[in-house]
């Protein structure tokens, strides 16, 4: 059976709504000796929402090295227990993956990292900002939507 995505797209031209950060959370980002924690929570939110990444030190070389890697716009959520949340973004305004703990999830974390996101593409000037979801990922689609994403395109996943 087909697999397909959307493409959603967030407008950063008007005024954003300010994240409300769960109690005792701190905001980094991307350093290298955080790459297998990232990594380890990144393949847990894959496995909820359908995705795939791939081994350890093959995905940190292909995220490091890729044209559009900055690390300030690889966002980590983390408190006292260790990393909760990643946003790891491009520099073309694109979120190529946000993972949130799913002992974190349902707490406010995905929301208050998708909208300092948000923040960040707009202090840098871009005018929106763009991801992919699968279809099926009900969940991720639902959150993206209440916090003003909209549809622009659906197309099969690749590979499919």
């Amino acid at each position: 059976m087909a697999e397909y995505f959307q493409l959603l797209r967030r407008d950063l031209t008007g005024t954003l709504p300010v994240p409300q950060w769960p109690v005792d959370i701190r905001l980094g980002h991307y350093h290298d000796e955080l790459a297998p924690a990232i990594h380890r929570l990144l393949c847990q939110a894959q496995e909820q929402g359908g995705g795939r990444v791939g081994a350890l030190d093959p995905w940190r070389q292909q995220f490091v090295t890729n044209a559009e890697f900055d690390p300030t716009l690889c966002l980590v959520a983390s408190n006292a227990e260790g990393i909760l949340g990643v946003a790891q973004c491009w520099t073309s305004a694109f979120i190529k993956n946000l993972a949130i703990h799913p002992d974190a999830q349902g707490r406010g974390l995905g929301r208050a990292l998708l909208l300092h996101t948000f923040q960040v593409f707009q202090q840098r000037r871009e005018a929106f900002v763009d991801l992919k979801v699968r279809e099926s990922n009900l969940r991720a689609r639902q959150l993206y939507e209440s916090a003003g994403m909209a549809f622009v395109l659906r197309d099969l996943v690749s590979g499919e």
